[in-house]
């Protein structure tokens, strides 16, 4: 749990420097970010919280694997990848 907090609090200061990340190849849709992480990594939403702007930080990991990810949700709906493990 704490380093889901910690993840979380790093991610909501990366969330900051996400502008312009639209236009890079870290980022998609929501739901097509979504199933990618679920079918290809296993992993599936543990943590949701907001960051500045009207931003939304998630993290997404899997149990059986280890494997992390935090994304970036804008309000127009892209999602964009900003760390993962």
């Amino acid at each position: 749990m704490k380093g889901i907090f910690t993840a979380m609090v790093t991610a909501a200061i990366l969330a900051i420097a996400t502008e312009g990340m639209a236009q890079q190849q870290n980022c998609a849709a929501r739901d097509a970010v979504i199933d990618r992480l679920a079918e290809r990594y296993g992993e599936s939403r543990q943590s949701i919280g907001l960051a500045p702007q009207g931003r939304v930080v998630e993290v997404f990991a899997s149990t059986e694997t280890g494997t992390w990810t935090i994304t970036v949700t804008m309000p127009n709906g892209v999602t964009c990848l900003v760390a993962s493990g």
